[in-house]
C-alpha cells in the first residue's frame, strides 16, 4: 500500500508513525512544505520569550530520525500542488529546487493545518505571525534590540506572545477588538485575566480594532497611536482548504474539510485530519472548528487504524484548552454561558472560589471555577477555571466527567486523591457537585451576578451576610449588612419580599438562605458571592 500524507506536524505525523507500527510493508511518504516536521508548535511562543532557550528543543523529530526508526520517506520543503483524484496521483514541487514530480497513491491523508488570518488592514504586510519554525526564527530576529511591540488579537496565541515579548524586555501593547480577551471565557471569568495582563506589564486595549500599521506605529479605531517596533498578528486561523477544494473535496458549512466518522472525505481514498477539518461538537452535534494539537494527534491515529482495518470512530470535541497568563492559569472545556444564551438553551450557572489545596497548608492559591449545567437533565455543559495552581486538574476532571456522561451532581461523589499539599477533603470539584445537587434538588436557589439589577428593580432587597470589616472594604450598592451569625436574631429587621443574600464567595450565603427559608422567608443566594459580582462589574467597566 502506498500512502501519501500531506502535512508533517501533529495529525499527519501521528498517522504516519501509527500506520508504520500497524503495517511494516506500507510505503509511507510525508510531504511538508516547511523545513521541519514533527515540531512542538505549542512551544513556539516560549522560545521567542527565551523560556525555552534552545531552538532544538522544539524539534521532536527530523526526516533522518523518522527514516531510521519508522522507515518513513519524509520530504521537507516539498509542497503538494494538486491531487489528481481520477488518476490517483499527487503533484508535488520541491520548493528549494523547483523540481516537480507526480506521486501515485492508494490512500492520501490530508493534514495541511490552518493559516493565520491576515485582515485587509493598511500595512498588514509588516505584521509577523507565529505558526511554524520559520515564523519563530523571523520573530526572534525581529525582536532583537527592539523596544516596543503591538500584538493584535487577544486569543490564546496572542496572549502567549504578548507575555513572552514582555519576558524579552519589550514594552507590549495587546489589542483586542472585542470587550474581552479569550472568547471561550465568560466576561466575569475574563476580568481576572485582564488584571493579570496589566499587572504583568501589558498595555491592554479592549473594544477597539486596528485601522492601520505604519512603519513604527499602530493606529487603533479610537484614534490611539501606539509605538510599534514589532507588530504581531494573532487574530486567529482559518482551515487551509486550498488543496482539498481544488480537488473537489467537500468543504463544510464552517469552512473546513468535511469528513465522516472515519475521517474520510467524499473521496473513499482520501482522509483529512487536524486544523483544516470540521469536527463534531460534543454539546449539540453541530460542525465546529477546534484547532487543538491533541485532537489532531488522535485523529491521525484513528485514520491509521482505519487504513489498517481496525475499528475506529470520530470523537466529538469539547474544545478543552488551557493557557498560562503570567502567574495565572486559565482553562475551559465545553460550552460557555455566552454560547448557551445565544442558542436559547436553558442552563444553570455555578460559581465557586476554592483554594488549590487545604488552606492550612502553606502555599494555597485561590481560583475561580464556573460550571454550566442543564437544569432539566443535570448534564454538565461546560466549565471554566481561572487562578493559580490546581486549575488544570480541575478542568481535566470535569472534561473527563463530561466525556464519561457523569451528571453535575455526580461530581460530589467522585473519589479524588487528597492530601493537604494537593487538595482538600472536599475537593473543589466535589464542591461544585454539592452545589449542583442542592440546586437540582431544590435545597437552595440562586441568581447570577448579571441578574441582580433586574431583581432589585423588581423589589428584591440585597442582604450582605459578611462581617462589618468585609462590608466596609467594598459592598454592593444598596445592600443591607446583617452578618450570618446574627441573622436568626435579626430576621424581623428584614423587609418583606425577595431577599437576595450574599457573602464573599457563596458558602455563608448558602447557610443564610437555608436559615431564612426555614424561617419562612423568600431568599435566594447570589451565586459566587461578592467576588463573582465584582468581577462581573469590572468586566462591564
Amino acid at each position: 500500500m502506498r500512502v501519501i500524507i500531506i502535512g508533517g506536524v501533529a495529525g499527519g505525523m501521528s498517522a504516519a508513525t501509527r500506520l508504520r507500527r500497524l503495517d511494516e510493508n506500507a510505503h509511507i511518504i510525508v510531504l511538508e512544505r516547511t523545513g521541519h516536521v514533527s515540531f512542538a508548535n505549542c512551544g513556539l511562543p516560549y522560545h521567542v520569550g527565551g523560556v525555552i532557550p534552545e531552538r532544538s528543543s522544539l524539534l521532536l523529530q527530523t526526516p533522518q530520525s523518522l527514516a531510521a526508526r519508522f522507515r518513513l520517506d519524509v520530504r521537507v520543503a516539498t509542497e503538494a500542488t494538486r491531487i489528481d483524484r481520477e488518476n490517483k496521483v499527487v503533484h508535488v514541487r520541491n520548493l528549494a529546487t523547483g523540481a516537480t514530480e507526480e506521486l501515485p497513491y492508494d490512500k492520501v491523508i490530508l493534514s495541511p493545518g490552518a493559516r493565520p488570518v491576515r485582515p485587509p488592514i493598511l500595512g498588514i504586510e509588516r505584521a509577523l505571525t507565529l505558526r511554524d519554525i520559520e515564523d519563530t526564527d523571523a520573530m526572534v530576529a525581529a525582536v532583537r534590540g527592539q523596544k516596543t511591540a503591538v500584538v493584535i488579537g487577544g486569543g490564546f496565541i496572542g496572549i502567549e506572545v504578548a507575555e513572552n515579548l514582555v519576558h524579552q524586555g519589550l514594552e507590549v501593547a495587546l489589542i483586542e477588538a472585542l470587550p474581552q480577551v479569550m472568547a471561550p471565557l465568560d466576561p466575569e471569568m475574563a476580568a481576572p485575566v485582564h488584571d493579570a495582563l496589566r499587572k504583568g506589564g501589558v498595555d491592554l486595549h479592549l473594544g477597539s480594532g486596528v485601522t492601520a500599521i505604519g512603519e513604527a506605529t499602530v493606529t487603533l479605531a479610537d484614534g490611539t497611536e501606539l509605538p510599534a517596533d514589532v507588530v504581531v498578528a494573532a487574530i486567529g486561523v482559518r482551515p487551509d482548504i486550498t488543496l482539498a477544494a481544488e480537488a473537489g473535496l467537500t468543504v463544510g458549512e464552517r469552512g473546513g474539510i468535511a469528513v465522516d466518522a472515519n475521517h474520510l472525505t467524499n473521496d473513499p481514498d482520501i482522509y483529512a485530519v487536524g486544523d483544516a477539518v470540521e469536527k463534531i461538537d460534543a454539546l449539540d452535534g453541530s460542525a465546529t472548528l477546534v484547532p487543538l494539537a491533541n485532537t489532531a494527534n488522535l485523529a491521525g491515529r484513528r485514520v491509521a487504524d482505519h487504513i489498517a482495518g481496525l475499528p475506529t470512530s470520530n470523537r466529538p470535541v469539547l474544545g478543552t484548552a488551557i493557557v498560562k497568563v503570567f502567574d495565572l492559569t486559565v482553562a475551559a472545556t465545553g460550552a460557555n454561558e455566552k454560547r448557551l444564551q445565544a442558542s436559547g438553551r436553558p442552563y444553570r450557572a455555578i460559581h465557586t472560589h476554592p483554594a488549590s489545596h487545604a488552606g492550612y497548608y502553606p502555599g494555597a492559591e485561590g481560583m475561580a471555577l464556573k460550571l454550566l449545567v442543564d437544569p432539566e437533565t443535570d448534564a454538565i455543559l461546560g466549565a471554566q477555571g481561572v487562578g493559580g495552581e490546581g486549575v488544570d486538574k480541575r478542568i481535566d476532571v470535569i472534561a473527563t466527567a463530561i466525556t464519561g456522561g457523569l451528571r453535575a451532581s455526580d461530581l460530589a461523589e467522585l473519589e479524588l486523591a487528597y492530601a493537604p499539599p494537593y487538595g482538600s477533603a472536599k475537593d473543589a470539584v466535589n464542591m461544585l457537585g454539592h452545589v449542583a445537587d442542592n440546586l437540582r434538588s431544590g435545597v437552595t436557589r440562586s441568581i447570577q451576578w448579571h441578574e441582580l439589577d433586574a431583581a432589585v428593580a423588581g423589589g428584591a432587597t440585597v442582604i450582605d451576610v459578611r462581617t462589618p470589616g468585609e462590608f466596609a472594604a467594598g459592598s454592593i450598592p444598596g445592600a443591607r449588612l446583617v452578618p450570618v451569625d446574627e441573622l436568626r436574631d435579626r430576621v424581623d429587621e428584614l423587609p418583606e419580599g425577595l431577599l437576595v443574600v450574599h457573602c464573599a464567595v457563596g458558602i455563608r450565603g448558602h447557610t443564610a438562605v437555608r436559615i431564612l427559608a426555614q424561617l419562612g422567608r423568600d431568599a435566594v443566594n447570589l451565586d459566587g458571592g461578592y467576588k463573582t459580582w465584582a468581577a462581573g462589574r469590572d468586566s462591564r467597566d
